[in-house]
Order: C-alpha cells, then structure tokens, then sequence
C-alpha cells in the first residue's frame, strides 16, 4: 500500500491507527489508512494513535516541522490503497515523488536503506526477525523500515465466554468446537468475523506450516497446494459451511459494534490492535483479554505476523536529510516512547524486551499485561516466510478467488488454486518467471 499524496509532497508516511475520524467513527475504512504527509515548506499534514500526530509534534521540537490537521484520506482513495492503485508511479515520472512513503508493493524505485541505516545506527536497534520478514517482500533488499512489529494473537472476550462456560481455546480444534458452542447458546453470537481478508488468511497460512510462496529475484514460485494450507483450509471450511462466521466486514460500524456486544467473541489479528478496540468498541473496556494464537497441533508454539507498518524512501525523493531524520526519530529516537504511549507495538528490540513495556497494564483488558503475551510469541514466529514482489496485487484479488468461498459453493482449497492462477498470470505478465 502506498500514499496518495497531492501535488509536490516531500515526506509522506502512511501510518497505522491515526487518529482523524478514529475508529467506531463513520468511515467503513480501518484507521491504518490513514496518512501523516509533509510537503515542501515541511508543515507536517496529519489525519492520524500510534504514529500519532503526537510524534510529529515532539518531532517538532527536534526537526524543522510544523503541525496541521486535516481531514482523512477518502473512503474511495484507501481502497484504491488496498487495491494497489496508487498514485506513486506517476508521481516518479513527474518528477514528483515525495522523500518519504509506506510502500509495500516493489516499485523498483525506492533506496535500498540498509547501508545508511547500519551508519545511522537505527537497524541494529531493530528486532531482527522484522526486518528480515520485510527484506523477504522486497527479495533481499531492506527497501522498506519496519516501525511496528505485528505479532498475532488472539484477542477474546472474557465476559462471553464466562457467561457460557466456554474455555479458552489452544488449538484451532477447540477454537472450532467453542464456534459451535458458542453459536448453539446464542444464535446471534459468533466467534469471530471472516468474510474474506488476505491478510488474515496469508497469516494462518503461515502458521500452519504453509508456504505458498518462493522468490529468487525474478523466479518466482507459487503453490497452495502443501500439507500447511491443507491444515488451514479443514478446519476454516467447517467454520463457514457450519455458518459459525460472522459475514461482518471489518472495520465497519457494525464490526466494532459486534466488538463491543459480545456478538463476535474473538479477533485473530495483530499487536497493533488494543488502541483500535480501545476507541472503536469503548463499552466493551474490561471485557476483553489476549491469549496466544491457538495452535494447529496440540503443545506447539507457532505464530506468525499480521499486518505491517513500514517506510520507504524514494530514490527521486527530495529532502532526503529530513527523511532520514524523521525515520531516525520516528523508528529508533524519542518517537518511539511516544508512539508506545499510543499503542503501538514496537520494532525495537530494547523495548520488545524492556521490563517497562512487558508490565505495562491495559485497564481495557481488566489489567493485563498484554504487551508480555506479544512479547513471548515473537519468538515463536517463524523466519522462512515470503511474500510475492507482487503481493498487493495477489491481495487485491484474493476477494474475486478466494473470496467466493464465502459467498458460494466455492471451497477455499478451491479458491486458493484460483488464486494461485490470477497470481501466476499477473507475474508472468509482469515479466516474472513463475512457476507453480
């Protein structure tokens, strides 16, 4: 996903969780399309909690930055986000392109950041397990900065499944028994809400041992046909053919109201995500707890990433000095604490680790220590897996392949095969070597 910024910008971020509208507000759009830009006269334009406009005025204190808030993007420009129908390519050929951006689709326009970031020092103070899963989108090359690190978890709703007896599920197994149980003692009641997100389903994937993906340069290999994907797809199929699946879109009113009365019980998603529930299912605060990501064989501990919030620098940028300034302060600097004040969850090793961090108690979560669970399943996040070069755009179409699966008699086994075609067909017209 990338910006789509206006005119001649210099610095543009697009951040997770900021602020402008918030979530719960009238947007359908999650708040992790919002954007922080700053352009020529480097007056920093913000719709943005964790990269907050917070950070950019305590960063205005340390780099030649001013603070004006504005409206957020349009609901119509975020999905041409999703989509990966963003205004960057043209920008490049106008000469336009602005110092700063979040890019995850490979431009092949964008600077290689390892070397100068080892001379600033900000890598080494990086986890490195999120920097290498970033290298792996981009085949190697560290063209993007991690500033979130998006462990998975499983978010649920104590207070529900108090009220019905229902234990705390450790396996995806007693995750589907507790749908069950669950859907039978309230048939408004669902353990959670899917109706289709690549995201989501390339995170299970790769906790569930697949790895549909292989990238060597511009060789590329695809294949959903591994015993992992077979592990996900068993028992995700009963979940939607038993009708245990809230058909909820995420991130719409309905979803944080479902959210915040109990009618959808659990949350597979990211450690990016308590600030989100904080504001957008507020009467829920106390309810909720995080576990770690039940497990697809009994005593494992595995889990896996979801989401992500990264910076790119664009070769034909300008103000390359306060790019790197601001990343400097935003990703390793006194930006940090800042943004963990707001939820985030952090990048850094040091804080990762911090005692300060793991003890921090989220009175949303009856006072949990939420951070600690994150903390710990980092470990369990396995460092083998791949994106395509091209995954914003096998994203954008997973609705129309994978996604039927939930709207017809399309299994997701069969969706994941139609997917691995539009996936193949689009690399090899892209002049990628695809195999699968």
């Amino acid at each position: 996903m990338s910006l789509l910024t206006a005119g001649a910008a210099s610095l543009a971020l697009l951040a997770t969780a900021c602020g402008g509208s918030g979530a719960g507000g009238s947007s359908s759009a999650p708040e992790n399309f919002d954007y922080l830009s700053v352009t020529e006269n480097t007056t920093v334009k913000t719709a943005l909690t964790t990269m907050s406009k917070d950070v950019c005025k305590a960063a205005n204190d340390a780099l030649p930055l001013k603070v004006e808030t504005v409206p957020q993007a349009s609901l119509d420009q975020k999905l041409q986000l999703l989509a990966g129908q963003d205004a960057l390519p043209v920008q490049f050929a106008a000469g336009n392109a602005p110092a700063l951006t979040q890019q995850l689709a490979k431009s092949g326009k964008v600077a290689d950041l390892e070397a100068k970031l080892k001379e600033l020092g900000v890598l080494d103070q990086l986890e490195p397990a999120a920097v290498s899963t970033i290298k792996a989108l981009y085949g190697g090359e560290l063209q993007v900065l991690p500033y979130e690190y998006n462990i998975e978890g499983i978010f649920y709703n104590k207070k529900v499944f108090d009220k019905y007896d229902i234990k705390v599920p450790t396996t995806w197994a007693e995750y589907l028994d507790a749908a069950r149980d669950l859907h039978k003692a309230d048939p408004k009641a669902y353990i959670t809400a899917d109706n289709g997100d690549a995201g989501f389903a390339t995170s299970m994937l790769w906790q569930a041992g697949s790895r549909p993906y292989t990238v060597d340069g511009t060789k590329v290999k695809i294949d959903f046909s591994d015993q992992g994907a077979k592990t996900f797809t068993g028992t995700w199929q009963q979940l939607i053919d038993e009708k245990l699946l809230a058909s909820v879109p995420a991130w719409t009113d309905e979803w944080y109201k479902g959210l915040g009365d109990g009618s959808i019980a659990t949350l597979a998603t990211g450690a990016w995500m308590p600030a989100n529930l904080e504001s957008g299912a507020k009467s829920a605060s106390g309810d909720w707890r995080v576990a770690p990501m039940p497990q697809w064989k009994a005593g494992d501990k595995v889990s896996a990433e979801n989401g992500g919030s990264a910076l790119a620098l664009p070769e034909l940028g300008k103000n390359e000095a306060l790019a790197y300034a601001f990343v400097e302060y935003a990703n390793a600097g006194d930006g940090v604490q800042t943004r963990l004040k707001n939820g985030a969850f952090p990048a850094t090793t040091a804080d990762l680790q911090s005692t300060r961090f793991q003890d921090t108690a989220f009175p949303y979560f009856g006072g949990q220590k939420a951070n600690k669970i994150f903390a710990e399943s980092a470990a369990d996040v396995p460092d083998d897996w791949s994106y395509l070069p091209y995954q914003v755009y096998a994203n954008s179409v997973f609705n129309d392949t994978v996604g039927k699966a939930y709207v017809s008699g399309t299994t997701l086994a069969e969706g994941l095969e139609s997917w691995q075609e539009a996936s193949v067909k689009y690399g090899e017209e892209q002049g990628f070597t695809v195999e699968k």
